[in-house]
This record gives structure tokens, C-alpha cells and sequence, in this order.
């Protein structure tokens, strides 16, 4: 007796899977980015609209409160930055700080009265980027064939020498008296008065949280296509067997630099950003601490993610710089309302 043996085109259009049919699993992905999508357009909504919200009732006045998001934001591109060289590498570096300096005065050098240059913002983002880039690599070449704590004590050290550096080039940097007079971003024809200022260094925080918004979009749309690239997986690979991934044909030296170098220009990104809202900047704002503050927000959030490394810097950011800083003022004002005796009369600062 005879079979007929269906074609293989017949087979995938009109054959079913035993568990429910062909078109069952593809539907739970389709489901599943659906719901993603839902979630980032509500977030970004919410984000959006927040700085909007009249909180005072609570606590949150408006102009700190926006000031300290839009601060945090920063912080969070910073953490973005950081999550390439130590959750996708793998690499433990303690001195990151140096290169949200480098970021920072780049722009404080080429957008200020101090040499009489004054260079489109939005220029300088990608020239600041490039040179914090720059010594990402010059502080990823001799370190790659250190790993673990002896990896940590190189990159600590550098973190160390950076702000040190500019405190001592007076000449250049004015030391201890820092850079004043930072410009701040503006819309317009460069050379003509068609545009407007956006206000950064003055007392109206709201266009200021909209300009560090963008950029944090801008930061994870670019992060997270790198992570699902060929050098993203070749990241991952080290991180996880660096002798196995350069035995599969991975160029772990390029890779390495490569990794230090985005890092590095994340946050050399972030410090063109900072300098120009603060309108000043100065070598004590970069210290050791800022390296260690960002690492602890993406091991909080996740050490490898994004939506993680986000939720990491934004609660630890807002609970030093807002909460914690207004949260004696809140109990005494509780302990009026409440008639409590202890928490009216009590400094808890």
C-alpha cells in the first residue's frame, strides 16, 4: 500500500502543532511586545507629564523637585554608561568619575568666557563624547591583561589623577576656582538672533528636565541597540568566559577597548550635559565618591540591564539629593499637624 508524502509547503500552511496549532506560539511574542510597547508609551507619558503635577501638598515643591529630576536624569546616563564596562564586559572600573570630568570641563573649556570660545552645545555633545572616548582608550590599552581587584586599583587610580590634574592647572582649568560662566544650550541659527536661550542656568528648571529627558532616550535607544549587536554579544561573551570567547574568535582586545571607550563617552555625554545646566564647574565635584555612588546604582537596579540600572540611579539619586535632605522637615511637620510632641521637638538632621 502506497503513501502520498505531503509537500513541505503544504506541511508548514496546513499542518498544526500537536499543542494548538502553528499559530499559538507566535502569538505570546506578538502579546508580549505588545505589552512592552504599552508600558513605554505609559512611562514616557508619566515622565512627560510629571514635572506638570502640582506636588506641594506632599512635600514635592515644583522648582527643587523638577531641578533634582532633571539632575537625576544625568545620573542616569551616567549609570547607562557605566553598566556597558561592568554588566556587559564585565570589567570593575572604580574611576569613572574621571571621564564624567574630562566631559565636563571639554565643555566648560569650549563654551565659556575662560579662553574666549564659544562652541555650539550641541556640538560640543559629540566633541566632549569623543574625547572622553579618547581616554576611555588610553586608560583601557595598558589594562588589558589586568582583571578583578587589579583591574579596580588601575582604574581607581585614575579616577584619582583626573580631578587632581585639573586642580593643579590653574593656568588652564583655574584650580581651585573652577570654570564660571558656563554657557548655557540654545535653538537657533548660530550668528544670528533666530532662536531662543533655554534658560538652564536660571531659576526655571522645566526646559532643562525636557533637554536631559531626550537624552536619556537618546542613551537607551543607542545602549540597548549596542547590547543586541555583534560587539554587545562579544561584550557578554568576556564577561562571562573571556578565555572561551577569544578561543571562538573574538578579538577580546578590541572588544575591551571598545567597551571602555563607550563607557567613557556615556559619560563624558553626561558631563557636557551637567556642565551646562550648572553653569559652574570645579575639580571637587568629581572625587571618588560620584565612581562609587554610580556603581552602587546599577548594582541596586541590576547589573547587565536597562530598565534596572534606570531604577537604581532615579531611587538612589532622589533619596540622597531630595528625600533624605527634607526629610526632617517633613517629621517636624508632621509632628505639628499630628500634635505629636516627640517629632515636632526632635532635630532629626
Amino acid at each position: 500500500m502506497s503513501t502520498t508524502v505531503p509537500k513541505s509547503g503544504a506541511l508548514r500552511r496546513g499542518s498544526q502543532a500537536p499543542n494548538g496549532g502553528a499559530g499559538a506560539p507566535a502569538g505570546k511574542p506578538r502579546a508580549r511586545l505588545s505589552r512592552s510597547v504599552i508600558m513605554t508609551a505609559l512611562l514616557l507619558t508619566f515622565v512627560v507629564v510629571l514635572p506638570l503635577i502640582n506636588l506641594s501638598s506632599i512635600g514635592f515643591y515644583p522648582g527643587p523637585f523638577v531641578g533634582t529630576l532633571a539632575d537625576t536624569g544625568v545620573y542616569v546616563i551616567l549609570a547607562l554608561g557605566l553598566n556597558i564596562v561592568v554588566g556587559y564586559a564585565g570589567l570593575l572600573d572604580l574611576g569613572y568619575a574621571a571621564f564624567f570630568a574630562i566631559g565636563s570641563y571639554a565643555y566648560a573649556l569650549l563654551a565659556s568666557p575662560q579662553f574666549g570660545v564659544h562652541l555650539s552645545f550641541w556640538l560640543l555633545l559629540v566633541i566632549a563624547s569623543l574625547i572622553a572616548a579618547f581616554f576611555g582608550m588610553v586608560l583601557g590599552a595598558p589594562t588589558l591583561r589586568l582583571r578583578g581587584d587589579y583591574l579596580a586599583i588601575v582604574t581607581l587610580g585614575f579616577g584619582e589623577i583626573v580631578p587632581t590634574f585639573f586642580l593643579n592647572a590653574d593656568s588652564i582649568t583655574g584650580g581651585t576656582n573652577g570654570i564660571s560662566g558656563v554657557d548655557t544650550p540654545t535653538l537657533g541659527i548660530p550668528g544670528t538672533d533666530v532662536g531662543f536661550n533655554f534658560g538652564l542656568g536660571g531659576n526655571n528648571p522645566y526646559p532643562y528636565y525636557y533637554l536631559v529627558l531626550l537624552m536619556v532616550i537618546l542613551a537607551v535607544f543607542v545602549i540597548s541597540r549596542l547590547r543586541d549587536s555583534r560587539i554587545g554579544r562579544a561584550w557578554m561573551a568576556i564577561r562571562e568566559d573571556e578565555l572561551a570567547a577569544s578561543a571562538m574568535g573574538i578579538d577580546t582586545v578590541r572588544t575591551k577597548l571598545m567597551a571602555f571607550a563607550m563607557g567613557a563617552a556615556f559619560s563624558g555625554f553626561a558631563g557636557c550635559v551637567y556642565s551646562s545646566k550648572l553653569g559652574f564647574i570645579g575639580p571637587g565635584q568629581f572625587d571618588f565618591n560620584v565612581s562609587v555612588f554610580v556603581l552602587c546604582m546599577i548594582i541596586l537596579g541590576g547589573i547587565g540591564t536597562i530598565r534596572g540600572v534606570i531604577l537604581g540611579a532615579v531611587v538612589l539619586y532622589m533619596l540622597q539629593s531630595y528625600v533624605l535632605t527634607r526629610l526632617p522637615g517633613w517629621i517636624h511637620d508632621f509632628g505639628i499637624s499630628s500634635n505629636i510632641g516627640f517629632l515636632r521637638d526632635t532635630d532629626f538632621s
